[in-house]
């Protein structure tokens, strides 16, 4: 039997993450559309059939609540983080569009009136709206709680103590913000990796699940903080991230030579080390190390569903390709088209990647400091 949420559930979701005002009194949830490039599969269906229930249970509260609950639909941008189209639809009611090419172009609305007429956005998408609507939040009075990829086997991991989720990635944040770098070493059964990752000039973020300010976007569920790597924009100052990331895909593990915070090459052999070589050379932004992630949910007894917007939050993860919505250099304009963009999340716990393991990671700081961070892929006693 599939998880559900109640009603009351859904609403006290909603106030635990947004924490509305008064001024706040609409809330869109948006949705995007399959098309003949990307068609529809059960998964996104099912996710477009959450969103829909979603909407009805929060407008029926609408009196108590204080906000309106409205659908958003837009056309898939057949890539994850890359750009929003700029128009969009509020539904008017009764059976979603099976399609996008069910939308009708007169009934549409700009994108970006959207972000300034509905302070509180929930994204559950087929592919991340992460990147572009953390852009948009920077520019219009909204915030909004990401959800690629959701699922109702995730509706537990709506339920843990955000809280102590908060707390714990507000000190990783903090170590994170001190730090200088890290240092992993990663076994795998052709035998030890050693990456360092450069730290310099960046500040960490955290991701706790709660967004009570406009500005901001963010995921949900959550339980992570991250950092990019510096990517060695500034004048005279390469980036210092060197060695060698392995990555397992299936069952092969590919290993990446890593220099100034790029994948240059990979060393292994093998139809997905193949694959990745060819990527690499049609796509560079792609080699970029996008972001170090540090989720905890593992700790509450979350496990994997083979959703990244879960799995990510689990332990370790890093990220390869676009950057500049956390904060680095790496954008859209970086990649040779708008579907080209991609972040990517590669996630270390062991029932994504059980052939491959962070034996160590260490964060350095100023002066040569470290902080044993995790070893065999779970904290130490950091918290």
């Amino acid at each position: 039997m599939p998880e559900s949420i109640t009603a009351l559930e859904l609403s006290a979701l909603v106030s635990r993450v947004f924490q509305p005002t008064p001024e706040d009194t609409r809330l869109g949830i948006m949705v995007d559309l399959p098309d003949e490039k990307v068609p529809d599969d059960a998964g996104w269906a099912a996710r477009r059939a959450i969103a829909a229930e979603w909407a009805e249970l929060l407008g029926m509260q609408a009196r108590e609540t204080g906000y309106e609950t409205r659908l958003l639909l837009y056309p898939n941008v057949h890539t994850n983080n890359g750009d929003l189209p700029g128009r969009c639809w509020i539904h008017a009611g009764g059976p979603l569009p099976a399609s996008a090419a069910e939308l009708d172009p007169a009934a549409s609305v700009a994108m970006t009136e959207v972000f300034d007429t509905f302070p509180m956005l929930l994204a559950l998408t087929r592919f991340s709206s992460t990147a572009p609507l953390k852009m948009a939040a920077k520019k219009h009075p909204m915030r909004a709680a990401t959800m690629p990829g959701f699922s109702a086997a995730m509706i537990p991991a709506l339920r843990l103590d955000y809280g102590e989720v908060n707390r714990r990635v507000d000190i990783l944040k903090t170590h994170l913000d001190r730090a200088t770098g890290a240092d992993f070493v990663f076994r795998h059964p052709g035998g030890e990796d050693r990456l360092h990752l450069d730290l310099r000039h960046r500040t960490g973020h955290a991701s706790g699940g709660l967004l009570p300010k406009r500005g901001v976007a963010g995921n949900l569920p959550s339980g992570e903080s991250y950092i990019v790597p510096y990517e060695g924009e500034v004048d005279g100052d390469p980036s210092r991230s060197e060695g060698v990331l392995p990555v397992q895909f299936g069952k092969e593990v590919v290993r990446y030579r890593i220099e100034r915070n790029r994948a240059v090459e990979v060393l292994t052999r093998g139809p997905e080390s193949e694959r990745e070589t060819a990527l690499l050379a049609k796509e560079p932004a792609y080699a970029n190390l996008a972001e170090l992630g540090l989720g905890v949910l593992a700790a509450f007894g979350v496990k994997p569903v083979g959703s990244v917007l879960l799995d990510e939050k689990l332990g370790l993860h890093i990220a390869f390709g676009r950057s500049e919505h956390f904060g680095g250099q790496v954008g859209p304009s970086a990649f040779s088209s708008p579907e080209a963009v991609v972040h990517i999340d590669r996630v270390y716990v062991p029932e994504t990647q059980p052939d491959v393991l962070p034996t160590i990671v260490d964060l350095v700081f100023e002066g040569g400091e470290r902080l044993a961070l995790m070893r065999d892929g779970e904290f130490g006693p950091v918290f």
